[in-house]
Formats: structure tokens, C-alpha cells, sequence
């Protein structure tokens, strides 16, 4: 630290806005290559949207159905220093969608046996007519990239609806470009072998084989990370209320005043423009789109019926329910329910937005309704602790407009000493989940201390490729960082 020459308040090198999995990020890099760091964070723990919860019940939930895999080497031996392999559990993934009062498994396209007789010959002849068109005009946003992609009967039965559902907009309203490995495109052929030979596949997309902590869900392993660190440079409970850009001043809820050289947000992007008083900024800010997301969680009294008993997760598309996913959560870890025998727990997720308002009084009793219409709950009795949970900022929406705003905001801010990062402060779904967001914080610290260019927030296509694998994973060992 040195000091500013008017009033002797402390100028710290690097100030970290955020204790989620990028400010961590951030704050684990610049403490391995031994550089000052002190990061603030609003709530009382850490974790961001990424923490855990346990409920007066006993029963542990997650902020949604979160699990681990991961596209860098780096996070990877991370990982492995955060747990020893007796605290992981590893579970091969096993995801349906529910329609038609049918299980069909994910990916949807390449597994039609599953579905009616009818559907399968509107998802056929809808590919068909794709594979005769050949490549049309580029697409101008989801909705007509779905369209081209899947043919009419595809999207119909279940890509446009569940589209909506998941994201809370239009589909016509956001943009494709973003797509890359989060959705499953069609091979016509191995459709066609799938449904000769009656089989089914299931192994698609990177997280197939996903690990999970045995105990304290996924907020167990960002409290490691945290604990690995220099606790006096960790402040909690301490929000950032007011930022100086002129000054290069944060102000927190308590009055304290931090003078910073470099400052790395991880707040959503247009809050930062709210506390940085830039008025042109949050205008622009504000023309993104994102999602609130309602989680549910319910504990249930009984045993698992045997035909969740070994499910992750469930996609629900008909408007039969209200949530678009589903996770059997007490099947991620026994340690997910209270010690008692005989208790499971279900985790829904109902998104929200303008175009797709939800009822915070009433959403609790909507998914109870939603889980005895769709079978995956026999009884309303059964259940014996009901847990509810909402953030503001759930999804950050890939809106068509999204390419046209970001650069100007992040590009302002940098130039001021500011590096908005993470899953809300750059606004990419595409490298939004938590190696993502872990990566945005290492990486960003890196180019501060190094120079080296951050691969993930302007190369999500090659990171999602798998190009950040062989990233450096030996790193300088300093005091805190073991």
C-alpha cells in the first residue's frame, strides 16, 4: 500500500469488489504472485451466487442446481488442493426432459423414440426439411437460429417453449452468437440411427461426468478457497455503497472510504454504473437484459421414488409447471438432508422477468402444484421443510443489443482503473459458470501484474474449445495460498 498525499488515507494496489468466484479468483492469483490485495464483500459469507444454505430443517440447498466441471487445467488443480478425493462425489450425469407425461433423455433431439408417434414425425420431417434447405441466410437472432437449426417440429415441441421458460424473454429477443457448447446441435444421421436401433444418448456436452462435495454443497468449496486466504485482508459484511472514479475512492454501508490504484468489481455491471454516479453509462447499462431466478427447495418425507432414484436434473418445457429445471438434490449428496432416515429434497428454478412476471407469495405453492402435475410428487404432505430463495440477478440475458453495449461500458471503466469481470460485471452467459467466473478473477489479475491477455472474457469460443487446459498450473506458493 502508499499513501494518498491530501488526506494519508491508504491507496491499495488492487481492491476486489465481490466474494463470489471471481473476486476470489481475482484475490487467490494476486495472492499467489505477491501482490497486494484486499477484497470486500457485502453479505456475511462467501460465495456470491455460488454460496450455500442450510434451512431450519437441516436440509442444505444451492442458489440452483450448480455442479462442478471445468474447461481450465488451472481450476482443475485447484480444485484438488481445495478437497482430497474422499471429499468429492462424482456422479455420471443423468439428465431428462418431462413432456408428454414422458422421460426423454438430454439431449431432446437425439433421443425422439421417446416421444409419440406424431411428435416424432414433426421433429423428423422438420430436420429434413433443414438438411434440404442446406445453409440459409445467417440468423438474426435465437429464434430464427432455433428454427434453422432444429427445423419447425423440434422447435415447437420443446426448443421454443423451454427457451422462454429458462430465459424469461422472447427467444426472439436475444441473440445466437453466444450459443458455442450450451446447446446440443443435430447430427440427422445419428438421429435417424437412434431411432432404427432404439437406443439412446445421453453423453453429450462437457459436464457428463460432474464432481460434488460430499458435504456442505457447492458453497463448501468456495468457503475453502477463502479460508486458504489471508483473513485480514477478507472483509465481510462490508458493501460498497458509493465508488469515486475521479478519486478512485469506494465508500462502503459503514462509511469507510478505500482509495484503490486498480479496482476489480464483480457487482453486476449496471450497478456499478449506479454507484459510480455515471448517468450516460447506466442508460446504456440498462438496455441489458438479465433474469431473476426463484429457487425452491422442498424436503421431502419418504424414499426417493425409483424413478428419480438416480436423476440429476429435469427440463420441463409445458407450461404445465412453472419451472424450467428440476434437480433431485438429495441424489447430488446424502449430506443434502438432515441425518434422519427416509428424507429427500427436490430443487426447482422458475425464472422471472418483464415479459414473464412471478409471484414471490405464491411461487412456493405454484411449484408444489407443478410437482404433482408433472408425478415427481405423489403427495403434498410429504413434505416437510419448504426452503425459498431469490436473487435479482439470476441469468445474465445474451440480449441482441448485448455487443453493441459492452465494449463502450467495460472499455470506460478500465480506463478509469476499474475491470468489471465475472458472470453480472461482464454480462457473458457463455463463460458464466464457476470455473468461468473463477477465471475471469485469475486472469484479470494476471493481466494487472503480468501483462498476459485475458483468454476467457474475449475468447469465450477457444476457452469453451478447451484451450485454457494446458494454462500454467504451477504457480509461486506464498504465505495464505496453500
Amino acid at each position: 500500500m502508499g499513501f494518498a498525499d491530501s488526506d494519508q488515507t491508504p491507496i491499495i494496489e488492487n481492491l476486489v469488489v465481490g466474494g463470489g468466484p471471481c473476486g476470489l479468483g481475482a484475490a487467490w492469483r494476486l495472492q499467489e504472485l505477491g501482490r497486494p490485495w484486499l477484497l470486500l464483500e457485502r453479505d456475511d459469507e462467501v460465495g456470491g451466487l455460488a454460496r450455500s444454505f442450510v434451512d431450519a430443517s437441516g436440509f442444505t440447498w444451492d442458489i440452483g442446481g450448480h455442479v462442478l466441471f471445468s474447461h481450465y487445467g488451472y481450476f482443475d488443480d485447484l480444485m484438488r488442493r481445495l478437497f482430497d478425493e474422499s471429499q468429492w462425489l462424482t456422479h455420471q450425469r443423468e439428465c431428462w426432459v418431462r413432456l408428454r407425461d414422458r422421460w426423454v433423455p438430454y439431449p431432446f433431439q437425439y433421443n425422439l423414440r421417446h416421444l409419440p408417434p406424431e411428435d416424432q414425425m414433426r421433429c423428423l420431417l422438420g430436420l429434413l426439411e433443414v438438411a434440404r434447405q442446406g445453409s440459409p441466410r445467417p440468423p438474426e437472432n435465437f429464434h430464427q437460429w432455433i428454427v434453422a437449426t432444429f427445423g419447425p417440429g423440434l422447435a415447437d415441441i420443446f426448443m421454443l417453449p423451454y427457451n422462454f421458460k429458462v430465459w424469461a424473454y422472447p427467444p426472439e429477443q436475444l441473440a445466437c452468437g453466444w450459443v458455442g457448447e450450451r446447446v446440443a446441435v443435430t447430427d440427422l444421421a445419428q438421429v435417424l440411427r437412434n431411432l432404427v436401433y432404439q437406443r439412446d444418448e445421453a453423453s453429450w456436452g462437457p459436464n457428463n461426468v460432474f464432481r460434488f462435495p460430499a458435504r456442505g454443497a457447492t458453497g463448501a468449496i468456495w468457503r475453502a478457497c477463502a479460508d486458504r486466504l489471508p483473513q485480514d485482508r477478507l472483509h465481510r459484511n462490508c458493501g460498497v455503497t458509493a465508488i469515486d472514479l475521479d478519486r478512485r475512492e469506494a465508500t462502503t454501508s459503514a462509511g469507510r472510504k478505500f482509495r484503490f490504484e486498480r479496482l476489480i468489481s464483480t457487482m453486476p455491471l449496471v450497478e456499478l454504473c449506479r454507484l459510480a454516479r455515471r448517468d450516460d453509462w447506466q442508460r446504456q447499462a440498462l438496455r441489458l437484459k438479465h433474469s431473476a431466478t426463484h429457487v425452491v427447495g422442498l424436503g421431502i418425507r419418504g424414499k426417493v421414488p425409483a424413478e428419480l432414484a438416480t436423476k440429476c436434473w429435469i427440463y420441463f418445457p409445458e407450461d404445465n409447471s412453472p419451472f424450467y429445471r428440476v434437480t433431485v438434490f438429495s441424489n447430488y449428496s446424502p449430506h443434502n438432508t438432515p441425518p434422519a432416515q427416509g428424507l429427500w429434497s427436490l430443487l426447482a428454478e422458475v425464472s422471472e422477468s418483464p415479459c414473464k412476471p412471478v409471484r414471490r407469495d405464491t411461487v412456493v405453492e405454484e411449484v408444489v402444484s407443478g410437482l404433482l402435475q408433472t408425478g415427481l410428487l405423489d403427495a403434498p404432505d410429504r413434505i416437510v421443510s419448504r426452503w425459498q430463495h431469490r436473487v435479482e440477478y439470476g441469468y445474465p440475458t445474451p440480449c441482441r443489443n448485448r455487443e453493441a453495449i459492452l465494449p463502450e461500458l467495460l472499455e470506460g471503466f478500465q480506463k478509469r482503473g476499474v475491470y468489471s469481470r465475472g458472470r453480472f460485471g461482464a454480462w457473458k452467459y457463455e463463460v458464466g459458470n464457476m470455473d468461468h467466473s473463477f477465471m475471469q478473477g485469475v486472469e484479470v489479475a494476471e493481466y494487472l501484474c503480468t501483462g498476459r491477455p485475458e483468454a476467457t472474457l474475449y475468447s469465450p469460443s477457444s476457452v469453451n474449445a478447451g484451450s485454457m487446459k494446458d494454462w500454467p498450473t504451477v504457480v509461486p506458493q506464498t504465505k495464505g495460498v496453500s
